[in-house]
């Protein structure tokens, strides 16, 4: 949980030797560190609503806060596959588009979109239905590290967590994040199959596309699920 904890936010924690074991269990725990950071955006939602400041204006900021409390790891990880899919040629060139470290027109696009609807819902979302979107966006790693995902590149955090998931430990969590939703309602439910079934596309998508998974479709898996559960929830 401690590194799950230091990769997922800017809390100052260290964790030295982290081998594969340690990554595949870090990815368990990512539904966690989500519930927490949704908590922090329902306090920082309700401080926001205090100053009697306009909705759109507040979810915007709330959606900055969550990018600095993060690192902006996730928005760097969509728009880099945006880019990458975006782009033309075989793998490889797919791959250095990403790494290139630039936003292209695709990323910047997939920035504003995703962003100015997560920052136009958040206001208006139950409690309940943050702390859902934001566990269910980092449950979407899970679907991302499952057994016979490859990583597409033999260094970096995709070749780290590839393939360290077992698939009943994926489709466990996401069954109690469904069953967490029921008391929220119908549409809860039908956001979190949706979730599911988007992140899945993406890691097929992207496997064919990249030849496998990176840490920046992991963030593009985040940011999506985030997304889908925010709108239709």
């Amino acid at each position: 949980m401690k590194l799950a904890f230091s990769w997922l936010t800017v809390l100052p924690l260290r964790v030295d030797d982290v081998d594969e074991r340690a990554a595949g269990r870090a990815i368990a725990w990512t539904p966690v560190v989500g519930v927490v950071i949704g908590a922090f955006v329902v306090g920082v939602l309700k401080l926001l609503a205090i100053s009697n400041i306009s909705a759109l204006v507040a979810g915007f900021l709330v959606v900055g806060v969550v990018a600095l409390s993060t690192r902006g790891m996730h928005l760097d990880g969509l728009a880099d596959v945006a880019d990458g899919l975006g782009c033309y040629g075989p793998p490889e060139r797919a791959l250095k588009v990403m790494k290139d470290g630039g936003a292209g027109p695709f990323g910047v696009v997939s920035l504003i979109v995703v962003l100015g609807a997560q920052a136009a819902a958040l206001p208006h979302a139950q409690w309940g239905v943050v702390l859902l979107a934001f566990a269910t966006s980092r449950a979407a790693f899970g679907i991302c590290c499952m057994r016979g995902v490859p990583a597409a590149r033999s260094e970096g955090l995709g070749a780290l967590v590839a393939g360290t998931q077992h698939p009943l430990m994926v489709i466990g969590t996401w069954v109690v994040l469904a069953a967490a939703a029921i008391p929220l309602g119908w549409r809860a439910v039908v956001a979190v199959v949706v979730a599911f079934a988007l992140v899945w596309l993406l890691v097929k998508h992207t496997g064919k596309r990249f030849g496998g998974i990176t840490g920046d479709v992991l963030g593009a898996a985040a940011e999506i699920a985030l997304l889908a559960v925010l709108v239709i929830a």
